[in-house]
């Protein structure tokens, strides 16, 4: 038993090139500094007194900020390369970092959260098409899996030592830290990774006639679009883990900040534990957009969990554990669909627009939801985040039958 399960793990992480690997590390180390999103709507509600509305209008400006971001990303890439993209991106969101901490008035927040997500974002479809580069369609299921192993390895850490930080030393530590690390990341990409290299990737690399056409615009990919407006709904119910839970999970358990670290570095865990072999396992068993549709439906029973849990105190771990098993599923196959479908110069495009799709829902999540929750109170937040995916999970399967 012992053996065979080390042999999944082995099989799980082989083959996978030099470049993925430095890839993952860079990313690790930057995400390892996470600490500033999954506290700035209790930093905003408590610390800087803001009502539940204006902190929904500074979430909302990182989502505003992160569509401006993945489009110009995108657009930068195919016109760059995907090297140049990912050096100024990290380095120029951790001098961001340094200025958001002096800010104070809502106003001044939006507009630094938004320049925060662009540049920080404009990184997202340089990373993924790197990514796609690096890796081969049979194994690029498990390349997007071991970036996510790295974001969620350091995620783990993140936010718990975020929540020692704030309590401890206050909140100023969690900006400068998170600014330190996102530094820290571009110069060891700069240091690690060959800036020729991709000239060297995007002249041979072919494209895969199976899904992507040379000279198409994912603009005119009615099933790529098709696909992008179900991943906003599904993201939208997701990413109330980030605005909404942390509210609750403090309003109506009374958890400290350390303890909503701790329940969100259960998500990391999993994550870094299972996500490779669940991966390895599914990706000859399932199309990609089946493993998604699979994975929404885990969201829709993660918050029926949360929903229907009468506020006992293992409804959030249950939450947590389930809605982790459905984001293994639904993000590295959402990925792997999204560059499968690109013609290499058009990677970047599509990769941008994927992106978007999270930043969208990004917009959507904090304000509808923390306005849901204030008029209609969180118990109704979780079902209409359950309808959302149950409607996510179908458009899914559709655009399975399609034919093109």
């Amino acid at each position: 038993m012992i053996a065979r399960t080390a042999q999944l793990y082995r099989n799980a992480f082989a083959g996978l090139s030099r470049d993925i690997w430095l890839l993952s590390l860079v990313t690790f180390i930057n995400r390892a500094g996470t600490m500033v999103i999954p506290f700035m709507t209790i930093y905003l509600t408590s610390q800087r007194n803001f009502s539940f509305r204006d902190a929904g209008f500074v979430m909302s400006s990182f989502g505003i900020g992160s569509i401006v971001g993945s489009l110009v990303g995108g657009k930068l890439t195919d016109r760059f390369g995907y090297y140049p993209v990912q050096f100024w991106t990290l380095a120029g969101s951790g001098l961001i970092f340094f200025a958001l901490m002096q800010l104070s008035t809502v106003a001044a927040l939006c507009i630094g959260t938004f320049a925060l997500s662009s540049v920080a974002d404009a990184f997202r479809p340089a990373n993924q098409t790197a990514i796609a580069f690096y890796s081969r369609p049979e194994n690029r299921a498990r390349a997007f899996g071991l970036m996510r192993l790295a974001i969620n390895l350091g995620f783990a850490a993140g936010p718990v030592l975020g929540g020692l930080l704030a309590h401890s030393l206050g909140y100023k530590w969690l900006f400068a830290v998170d600014g330190l690390t996102c530094i820290f990341a571009a110069v060891l990409f700069r240091l690690s990774l060959d800036p020729k290299g991709q000239e060297k990737l995007i002249a041979t690399q072919e494209p895969e006639p199976e899904l992507a056409l040379p000279n198409r615009s994912a603009y005119s990919d009615k099933y790529f679009m098709f696909f992008l407006l179900m991943i906003v709904m599904g993201a939208a119910a997701f990413m109330q883990f980030f605005s909404s839970l942390p509210v609750f999970l403090k309003q109506t358990y009374g958890f400290s900040e350390a303890q909503i670290g701790g329940l969100t570095t259960v998500n990391g865990l999993i994550i870094v534990a299972m996500e490779m072999p669940l991966v390895y396992g599914i990706e000859k068993r399932l199309s990609s957009l089946q493993a998604v549709a699979l994975g929404n439906i885990l969201f829709a029973l993660a918050y029926f969990i949360l929903a229907g849990g009468s506020y006992h105190l293992l409804a959030p771990l249950g939450f947590m554990v389930v809605l982790t098993f459905g984001e293994m599923l639904a993000m590295p196959f959402s990925s792997t669909y999204a560059a499968s479908r690109a013609h290499p110069s058009r990677r970047g495009q599509y990769m941008g627009l994927y992106s978007m799709g999270w930043g969208l829902a990004f917009i959507i999540a904090p304000t509808a939801g923390l306005w849901v929750a204030e008029e209609y109170g969180f118990l109704n937040l979780w079902w209409a985040a359950s309808c959302l995916c149950i409607i996510s999970t179908i458009g899914m399967a559709l655009l399975g039958r399609m034919k093109e």
